[in-house]
């Protein structure tokens, strides 16, 4: 990333500040997201790019031997199958730099996150009798 410490206004200025071939696959992990996800807002949060639709849905950052993918710790245990060839985390998971971005499988994890947070929103609240 470069030197700018300083939060980023917006997805674009936050992408902007990495080299070119890394702002490549930001800018593909975005579209994904964007695409499984139409509705969701798209904000930076905790400094870094977040989809918020009933919640949050996911997080993404660059850095300089990865790309870090946040899809909560409900993303992770669901997905924990298809993520085991990846260095993951209870709640994040890395992509290596040098190859492609799985983005079907981001796809898959975008839409379970939104569906799941739908069905938590749905839920209405018991009244006390």
């Amino acid at each position: 990333m470069k030197s700018n410490t300083s939060p980023a206004e917006n997805v674009d200025a936050y992408i902007a500040r990495f080299a070119p071939a890394t702002q490549k696959l930001l800018k593909q992990l975005r579209t994904t997201i964007k695409k499984a996800a139409p509705l969701a807002e798209e904000v930076i949060s905790y400094g870094m790019p977040a989809y918020k639709y009933h919640g949050i849905l996911v997080y993404f950052a660059g850095y300089e031997h990865h790309i870090g993918f946040y899809p909560t710790a409900s993303g992770i245990e669901n997905f924990k199958k298809e993520i085991a060839g990846f260095k993951h985390s209870k709640g994040a998971i890395q992509f290596p730099p040098d190859k492609p971005l799985p983005l079907s499988l981001v796809t898959a994890i975008v839409k379970f996150r939104a569906k799941l947070n739908l069905e938590k929103a749905s839920i209405p609240l018991k009244k006390k009798k």
